[in-house]
């Protein structure tokens, strides 16, 4: 991956005092390709296609590929933003102390919160054996933990007290994958208690390790992806929401899966009550612009920039930088960049949501850390790579 240049960001704040900095001193990041910045690539050196590696991919922010499967930055990225740290380093770049000072990102793209048995056992044979999974993405912090305290762990109390988890956006492609290849719906509802059971033994895992603050994302409504929206295209009115054009029945399985995951962190905050677990709500933020893109100044919020001609900018057999793939002139204007991952317009407006809205339940500006004051949300930083 090659050295991308220092990049000075500014916000319209003055520089923060030292007393105005938020103490999470780490971010550590798990989950699959809405969080991965560049893992992929180390994990999978021999994949033919390289995705997120080659240009259009980076082009809006970083002006060059890094691996993030968008035109620029993730939601990861504008919280270590929000909280007066660098880019998040991916766990496989990196190979001393020094490289974590920050944190880890353990995301994967295509990782899966279950592992390939699990499918197979299901009857879904074509799961690849070499998916990574959960499990393996918290052995992998596991290692790095070592690294930090190689005598005894329990000399990393301070870093994981001082430092902010963000546990997924994850089990997406539980889902993704089985619903690509058209399983019945009813065999892939049934994945979602173990996805969330998996989900919630890796949070109290980490509780375990000596986590104290913990950001646990929902899943995106999948039925204003342009991907599904082509896979699942309808002749039938009531199949659509009328006010997004999004397809009901997808959103509402979202909205399932969303409903589990937060009844099921409440009963966690319960046995953990010196723990701030808080949720993020990605599936309402992302719903606020598809029902008003114009206010979020989106023109198209059910099409791929990149990708292939057509209704939705997708297609079966051309896709974002193969090929005789088309690009959109101002992915600022899209809802989708490759027809199943946000652009950067998206996962800021969400981002947002998240740190200056109403989307994190308990809300996260009034979470207090290990320093016993709120987390600030703004910060002037540069971003090294």
């Amino acid at each position: 991956m090659s050295v991308l240049a220092v990049v000075l960001l500014v916000l319209a704040v003055a520089q923060p005092s030292r007393a105005d900095t938020p103490c999470y001193k780490r971010l550590f990041s798990f989950g699959d390709s809405l969080t991965d910045t560049g893992n992929f690539h180390f994990v999978f050196p021999n994949d033919t296609l390289k995705p997120g590696l080659s240009l259009p991919y980076g082009e809006t922010f970083f002006h060059s590929a890094t691996g993030r499967f968008s035109n620029g930055r993730l939601i990861v990225d504008f919280i270590a933003h929000a909280l007066g740290l660098p880019f998040v380093t991916p766990y496989w770049s990196g190979k001393s102390v020094d490289d974590f000072a920050h944190g880890a990102n353990f995301a994967v793209a295509g990782a899966t919160a279950m592992s390939p048995e699990f499918f197979w056992e299901r009857g879904y044979s074509a799961a690849k054996a070499d998916t990574v999974h959960l499990d393996q993405e918290m052995n992998w912090f596991r290692d790095l933990l070592h690294l930090f305290c190689p005598s005894d762990l329990s000399g990393c109390a301070d870093m994981m007290n001082n430092s902010l988890f963000l546990v997924g956006e994850i089990g997406g492609n539980d889902y993704n994958n089985p619903f690509q290849s058209l399983m019945p719906f009813e065999m892939i509802q049934s994945f979602t208690p173990s996805v969330i059971e998996k989900i919630s033994s890796t949070i109290t895992a980490l509780i375990g390790l000596g986590a104290k603050t913990l950001l646990v994302p929902g899943n995106l409504p999948i039925g204003c992806s342009p991907l599904y929206l082509m896979t699942y295209k309808s002749n039938k009115t009531k199949d659509y929401d009328p006010e997004t054009g999004c397809i009901r029945w997808l959103n509402e399985f979202s909205q399932y899966h969303n409903k589990i995951l937060m009844d099921e962190l409440k009963k966690l905050q319960k046995l953990h009550p010196n723990v701030s677990i808080i949720y993020a709500d990605y599936y309402a933020a992302a719903m606020e612009i598809f029902v008003s893109p114009k206010k979020f100044g989106i023109e198209n919020p059910l099409v791929a920039c990149c990708g292939a001609a057509g209704p939705y900018g997708v297609s079966l057999n051309e896709h974002c930088g193969q090929g005789e793939y088309k690009l959109c002139d101002d992915p600022q204007n899209f809802g989708s960049w490759d027809g199943i991952h946000p652009t950067e317009a998206i996962y800021e407006t969400i981002a947002n949501g998240l740190l200056r809205g109403s989307y994190t339940k308990p809300p996260i500006s009034t979470t207090t850390n290990s320093c016993g004051r709120p987390t600030e949300l703004s910060s002037s930083v540069i971003y090294e790579m």
